[in-house]
């Protein structure tokens, strides 16, 4: 019904637009035909061609001085077809053109009358061209000089205004619509298709969110007790937990209307328009109470104000939020009309629109753990045809860390492996190799590594996973590798531990297998390789975040200068001194110096089985669990 509608109204300005393109081409037309026929049309010739291929050959039929500055010349009827007058013979549409046929200028009338007479002294009476004198004032040339730009303009404006309700409005829209909410209305015979079904895990935040829309239905139930519903809630975690999905489940499950828009809608180059647009939105919702209105990216609009980095202090972005500020403020308790909004960078935005009768409540998505991975798999594994091998379990248990996004990206993976394989189904083998593809990246297959960097490569990766595996405090190890993938050579994948908080002890030796590498190369070749850059980069930003944000320091203990709200990332001054930064250095080097002693003592305790792993390595170029334990035993004994 609704799409009916549309191509309606779509078929109601398609006869506006022809009827508007035929009165544009009527006045060109007729612009066209004012000087196909006005006077000035003659062709221009000059006293010499008149005087001797016309006067003299007895063609012309009268002569006319306008103005006294311009002669017109008739030719004969008759004499029109003469080759020579082809060119003016005819007029328009293929009639006979009445003249005048020729014309040239002349500087004084007296001097012309001489001229002629002496042309026609040896013509008799009745041979002599008749002159006539006439003024033409030209007054409507005159108007049309004046018109003519005014009609150019006017039809520029037309053009632009046009173009600009393309942009502002949509197709037919209205250029002075720049000010109307572009917000997407779910209403009733238009609900959003997903449902809280399509949305796994997330069970305490789901419950938040159902006691929303249950007031939305029956508000009585909460009134009725003085009870205050939220006027604002924030959807808050890391990219890709569903923030956004769980706007639209909410959408499919209020059953009331649902205004949906992003942030960046509200910003537009014109001055003024975010606020216009602010105000159009919470107009259509108080129209349509009770109701739900979804913003997408809020920190686009809602970031803090008034930053020394911010040197446009009162740009558009503030007279937005400012409006969406005074909006919340606006409206009373209980109205029906409730704002959500999501975003990943809550630290960023400002205080006043966190404040308790704004957003008051705040949900927080965190990334999934196990169980929640498990319902999500079961979602995105739906549509699959699934081979009979299939573990959701041990997928879920391999996905550690992994968003509702990422989870997607592995289920459509392995489904375009299987599919590039010709087979049937989808098998556990194209998760293995769908799993590597996203956390490695792409196999490249064709990278050229000359033997020498490929034993290179093997024995860094082997002291990777034989400092991993004999320290009791580091994730299991599943596989290692030296097929490269994106920017690595070489890839070690452990199975991380899903824990809340982390000891010194856990983080020093994960410090440790972060250096193994490097300690390897040391230790078999005597000399270190550009290999380790990605390794060093990650143990220095841990060495740091260890000893001046978590205090786990002898000279730096129990002092910590992380900022949870953001605000120091503005600053041009670090919150400490120069003699603590020297402090804090001199602790990084000696964390990390530490670190690499143990590695290093761990391999050269188990040098042996250094060869041994390297050697396989080279031969397999992938190793499993299985080959891992054949060499190292059982991890833990």
């Amino acid at each position: 019904m609704e799409k009916q509608k549309k191509s309606n109204e779509l078929g109601d300005l398609k006869p506006g637009k022809k009827s508007l393109r035929w009165i544009y081409l009527f006045l060109l037309l007729s612009l066209g035909l004012i000087l196909w026929n006005n006077r000035w049309s003659a062709r221009e010739t000059t006293w010499s061609d008149f005087n001797e291929k016309m006067l003299q050959q007895h063609d012309v039929a009268k002569i006319e001085i306008a103005n006294n500055e311009a002669v017109l010349v008739y030719i004969k009827p008759d004499s029109l077809s003469k080759k020579q007058y082809k060119d003016v013979a005819n007029g328009l549409l293929g009639s006979a053109h009445p003249g005048p046929h020729y014309h040239f200028r002349i500087g004084s009338v007296e001097v012309f009358t001489q001229q002629l007479d002496d042309a026609q002294a040896g013509f008799s009476p009745q041979e002599k061209v008749a002159v006539v004198y006439s003024k033409n004032d030209s007054w409507w040339m005159t108007i049309l000089a004046w018109l003519l730009p005014l009609f150019l303009l006017a039809l520029f404006w037309i053009f632009m205004a046009g173009r600009l309700a393309n942009t502002a409005g949509g197709p037919g829209g209205n250029v002075f619509n720049f000010g109307k909410s572009k917000a997407v209305l779910f209403d009733k015979g238009n609900l959003s298709p997903v449902t809280f079904k399509e949305v796994a895990g997330y069970e305490e935040a789901k419950t938040e969110i159902m006691e929303i829309v249950e007031f939305l239905k029956k508000p009585e139930t909460f009134t009725r007790l003085g009870a205050k519903v939220p006027k604002g809630i924030l959807l808050v975690g890391p990219s890709g937990t569903g923030k956004t999905l769980m706007a639209k489940a909410i959408a499919g499950e209020a059953g009331v209307p649902f205004f949906s828009l992003s942030g960046s809608e509200f910003v537009e180059m014109f001055v003024g328009v975010g606020a216009s647009r602010v105000r159009d939105l919470f107009d259509q919702a108080m129209q349509k109470t009770p109701c739900i209105i979804f913003i997408d990216e809020i920190d686009t609009i809602g970031r803090v104000r008034g930053k020394a980095a911010s040197f446009q202090v009162n740009d558009e972005r503030e007279s937005t939020l400012n409006q969406l500020l005074t909006e919340m403020d606006g409206f009373a308790p209980n109205t029906g009309v409730i704002v959500m909004a999501a975003t990943n960078r809550a630290d960023i935005l400002d205080p006043a629109l966190l404040r308790p009768g704004r957003f008051d409540r705040h949900i927080y998505l965190e990334l999934p753990n196990k169980k929640e991975r498990e319902a999500i798999f079961g979602v995105h594994l739906r549509p699959l045809t699934l081979g009979k091998d299939i573990d959701v379990d041990y997928l879920a248990g391999q996905t550690p860390g992994f968003s509702g996004a990422d989870i997607a990206n592995v289920c459509n993976e392995a489904a375009l492996i299987a599919a590039r394989g010709k087979k049937d189904n989808i098998g556990m083998s194209d998760f293995y190799g769908a799993i590597d593809r996203v956390v490695g990246g792409l196999e490249k297959k064709t990278r050229v590594i000359t033997p020498q960097e490929k034993k290179w490569i093997s024995y860094h990766e082997s002291g990777h996973a034989i400092v991993s595996w004999m320290l009791p405090h580091v994730d299991p190890l599943v596989k290692v590798s030296i097929i490269p993938r994106g920017k690595s050579l070489g890839s070690a994948w452990y199975l991380p531990a899903e824990r809340q908080i982390l000891t010194r002890s856990q983080l020093f030796e994960h410090l440790c297998v972060m250096l193994g590498g490097r300690a390897a190369e040391a230790l078999v070749f005597h000399e270190v390789s550009s290999g380790a850059l990605d390794d060093l980069e990650k143990a220095t930003k841990q060495a740091y975040m260890m000893v001046s944000e978590l205090g786990m320091s002898d000279k730096m203990a129990n002092i910590s200068f992380y900022d949870s709200t953001g605000a120091r990332d503005t600053l041009l001054q670090k919150p400490y001194s120069e003699e603590t930064a020297k402090l804090i250095d001199e602790a990084v080097r000696n964390l990390i110096r530490e670190a690499f002693d143990k590695a290093t003592g761990t391999l050269t305790a188990h040098q042996t089985e250094l060869h041994q792993l390297a050697d396989l390595l080279l031969r397999k170029e992938t190793l499993g669990k299985e080959d891992l334990e054949n060499i190292l035993g059982e991890r833990g004994k």
